[in-house]
């Protein structure tokens, strides 16, 4: 119930993003949004300078995950909150996330296609550090960029999942570059390390790099 004066104090005191939580509709954005827009004029802050993310925590809410993702310009993007969801599928939390799969899959798809960021769900067993980490390593196969955490001891462990390897940045290093050479050259395809490369893979390779100096690991001149 008191949503619109907490949007007014994080605006006031210069929050760089603020997480709508139980959104479902573009429209849920469109009125926060709104709201965000007044205060960031009451409290002489820029316009458009404060971020939105979305968290979607129901059925209907993953079902409209594109229109969500395409809701704002101010919106970086959508975050599962798998508690809620769960117990709105009317099943529980597994541990092995089985249950959250389809809305993982939906939510990621929806958010590349729009442009925008994806991050998973909490994990709540703090006693299963283990089990944590496997957790964060499919969802970065999957292609989320990053988890929401209820823990600080949960912090290196993402980080060091999704910091480039050393082995990773060079192999990056060397597609970027190959591309460059081979596309001035007229050459579609060509190896790189015994692997086929064409186009396709140099943003991947960029972004590989783009996170690696997000990082503080990049030594490269790229």
């Amino acid at each position: 119930p008191h949503w619109k004066e907490d949007i007014r104090v994080c605006v006031a005191g210069g929050a760089d993003t603020i997480r709508i939580a139980k959104t479902e509709t573009a429209q849920d954005v469109h009125t926060v949004e709104e709201h965000v827009l007044a205060a960031e004029r009451e409290f002489g802050r820029p316009e458009g300078s404060t971020l939105l993310m979305a968290a979607l925590e129901s059925c209907k809410g993953v079902l409209n995950a594109l229109e969500v993702c395409k809701s704002s310009d101010r919106l970086i993007g959508i975050a599962l909150s798998g508690g809620d969801y769960t117990k709105d599928l009317q099943t529980v939390i597994t541990g092995t996330g089985v249950e959250l799969q389809g809305a993982r899959q939906q939510m990621i798809i929806a958010a590349r296609a729009a442009g925008v960021q994806c991050w998973d769900t909490v994990f709540t067993n703090l006693d299963a550090m283990d089990v944590f980490e496997e957790e964060v390593r499919m969802i970065k196969m999957m292609g989320f960029d990053g988890k929401s955490l209820v823990n600080p001891r949960q912090i290196d462990v993402v980080h060091r999942v999704f910091t480039p390897t050393q082995k990773e940045i060079i192999f990056a290093e060397k597609v970027v570059k190959e591309i460059d050479e081979k596309k001035a050259q007229g050459i579609g395809v060509f190896t790189v390390d015994g692997k086929m490369i064409d186009i396709a893979f140099y943003d991947g390779a960029k972004r590989t790099i783009a996170l690696a100096k997000a990082s503080g690991v990049y030594e490269g001149d790229l």
